[in-house]
């Protein structure tokens, strides 16, 4: 199983960027996924989530209104489109897959099986 991240870069705060993630070697559309983020000196953190279908979504709270999360399940891909950028956005993010049987599972590190290597999102002031 593969998962690489990819889309971040050097942005200014208010800017959009759409991260994505390429999935392969596990059959996608049976996966929830996600992404999560580590700034530094903290530990990761949950970003959004969404079922394998992509009709149940889970964000958190501090990007709600700012971050979408969207899959192509054809395609085996996962998207995390970002608008209105602030520093404090400023991490790694990582997408990650698993298999959740329960709703508390979406929002949880440690339910994840697998994970990206992550791509680094840099927001200036």
């Amino acid at each position: 199983v593969q998962l690489q991240a990819f889309g971040g870069g050097l942005v200014q705060a208010g800017d959009s960027l759409r991260l994505s993630c390429a999935a392969s070697g596990l059959t996608f559309s049976t996966y929830a996924v996600g992404w999560f983020r580590q700034a530094p000196g903290k530990e990761r953190a949950f970003v959004a989530s969404t079922s394998p279908n992509g009709s149940i979504k889970y964000t958190e709270d501090s990007v709600k209104g700012r971050f979408t999360i969207f899959r192509d399940n054809a395609k085996n891909m996962l998207y995390l489109q970002m608008s209105s950028l602030k520093p404090e956005d400023t991490a790694v993010y990582y997408c990650a897959a698993g298999q959740h049987s329960r709703a508390s599972d979406y929002v949880v590190a440690g339910r994840y099986n697998y994970w990206g290597r992550g791509t680094l999102v840099t927001v200036s002031s």
